[in-house]
């Protein structure tokens, strides 16, 4: 429906009426009287010699005052009504990004991809399906850093985790201190919606903060932690010598991971291949839904711009018009005096 931001402002369409009453009371003098079209005729008290303004040009000026006062008003189209997802959710990704993510033992398409290459591909969705949600993200290796700050732009974070490449941040895993990093980058948040989900194929190998001490931070913190371990359980490596089947996931501290997300009230979760990382995400996605209550609110699209923009041209019209008739015509040619 249509509607006026300022409808008090359409009182002043009975403006002109003010003037043209207070012309009527005023005592009539006399003024002298010029042809069409002289430089004078537009000075104060002066009439012209011909005919009255047209009735045409009186409808163009309060056509254009019209419009002007409509556009003052602002009017607006106002939508039918919209239920937004409210979340409140604040999710932190913290995604290991040490040499040992370039493990392939992760297969798409038939063709085998490292671990790293994995987490991107599931990662990119479950950034899409999380719309309403502040995400962050972290990478961490030897030391941890914040790639993306919390944020609704998931564009962004879809962005920066493409970027994210092997042993930018170090060669080693430092687990706790990737964990306290996200608590505080969530401490600031409410509590109840504070969460982090970390992903790793390793051990904690380095960093100041032990992950048992970073969990207790968590849990004072009221941040809940979702951990996933990536890696095959085995995968046949072939050498000068033959094959030979190995454990790529043998260095991965399930048990660590585990005890973190239980202390939190998380979960730990088990990805041995892509279709498990995606069903991992879903299950996440379960585990902290995207709608609560929702808000309502109407689209509103401004309108002034159009009477605005027809007041101007009014305007120009009225002003073209004044100068073309004020030009002297080339066939008209002063009169001779007589003596």
């Amino acid at each position: 429906m249509i509607s006026l931001a300022y409808p008090w402002i359409l009182l002043l369409v009975l403006l002109p009426l003010v003037f043209v009453r207070s012309n009527r009371k005023s005592e009539p003098v006399d003024a002298p009287v010029i042809p069409v079209g002289h430089w004078l005729s537009d000075m104060p008290g002066v009439t012209t010699q011909g005919q009255s303004v047209p009735r045409w040009r009186q409808f163009l000026i309060l056509a254009g005052w019209l419009c002007l006062i409509l556009s003052l008003a602002r009017p607006q189209y106002v939508g039918e009504e919209i239920q937004m997802p409210v979340t409140g959710r604040d999710l932190m990704l913290v995604v290991d990004i040490s040499p040992s993510m370039d493990e392939q033992d992760m297969v798409f398409q038939g063709r085998s991809i490292n671990r790293l290459q994995a987490v991107k591909r599931v990662l990119d969705d479950f950034i899409d399906q999380r719309e309403g949600d502040r995400l962050g993200l972290i990478l961490f290796g030897t030391e941890p850093y914040v790639q993306a700050p919390l944020t609704f732009d998931r564009d962004t974070v879809r962005t920066l985790l493409f970027e994210a490449g092997l042993g930018m941040a170090g060669r080693a895993t430092a687990i706790g201190d990737a964990i306290g990093l996200s608590v505080k980058r969530l401490r600031e948040r409410p509590q109840d919606q504070r969460v982090v989900i970390l992903l790793t194929d390793g051990a904690n190998t380095a960093g100041e903060v032990s992950p048992e001490k970073a969990t207790e931070i968590a849990q004072a913190a009221g941040v809940r932690l979702y951990t996933i371990g990536i890696g095959a359980d085995s995968m046949i490596q072939r050498g000068f010598l033959g094959s030979r089947r190995i454990n790529p996931s043998r260095d991965l501290d399930e048990a660590l991971l585990t005890q973190m997300a239980e202390q939190t009230g998380g979960q730990y979760f088990r990805a041995r291949s892509l279709p498990e990382l995606e069903m991992i995400y879903d299950s996440i996605n379960q585990l902290e839904p995207i709608e609560q209550d929702g808000q309502f609110y109407r689209p509103v699209t401004e309108l002034y711009a159009w009477p605005a923009g027809a007041t101007a041209m009014i305007w120009l019209l009225l002003m073209f018009l004044r100068l073309r008739s004020s030009q002297p015509r080339r066939d008209q040619t002063p009169e001779a005096g007589h003596g």
